[in-house]
Parts: structure tokens; sequence; C-alpha cells
């Protein structure tokens, strides 16, 4: 649809004003109707994405082998991740913190 961006610009309160009472009232029974509103958001829900449920792994237990922190290591006392040495920004006291938190 082609636009003329030089044609003057009309707001809604004008046209508004120009309308007739009767064109009102016409105009907000044609907008009124008795269907339902869906919302999109929720049928969406009930999409299920191949691959993605992980809740059928067949009976299988996710496993992680959980490894004590390390001479080499510290934990960050703002963020509280297990970080290497070389990762420290800042030491004060005994206080550690990590690069991305410094």
């Amino acid at each position: 649809m082609a636009t003329d961006y030089d044609a003057p610009r009309r707001s809604e309160a004008d046209e508004l004003a120009e309308d007739s009472l009767e064109e009102l009232k016409a105009r907000r029974n044609e907008t009124q109707s008795g269907v339902v509103d869906v919302d999109e958001d929720a049928s969406a829900e009930n999409f299920e994405l191949p691959g993605a449920d992980l809740s059928g792994l067949s009976g299988e237990d996710l496993t992680v082998k959980v490894v004590p922190k390390q001479a080499d290591e510290f934990t960050c006392s703002v963020c509280f991740l297990v970080h290497h040495r070389s990762r420290l920004a800042e030491e004060s006291g005994s206080q550690l913190i990590c690069r991305d938190c410094a």
C-alpha cells in the first residue's frame, strides 16, 4: 500500500470530531462481538518440540561427578562460584573476588 507522506495528517481526535453520533454507535456495535478472544500464548504452551522433552529419559538418571575445590582454586565472595587462581582480581582480607565480579 502506497503512503502519501506529503498529505496532511489527521489525528484520531479530528476523525472523532467529524463523526456523527449515529456513526459512532454503529461503529461501536460492529466492533463488539460475541466471540471470545483466544490467548495465542496459552495455545503455544501445548506445543512440544522434538528432542526438548527431558522428562522421558527412559528411566535414566542424570549423574554429575562433584569434585572438591582444588588447592589452586578459590570461591568468589560475590558470585560464590569456584574459579582458578588465575581468575582472581581482588583480594581484600578474606574476601576473594573474581574478574567477572570486579
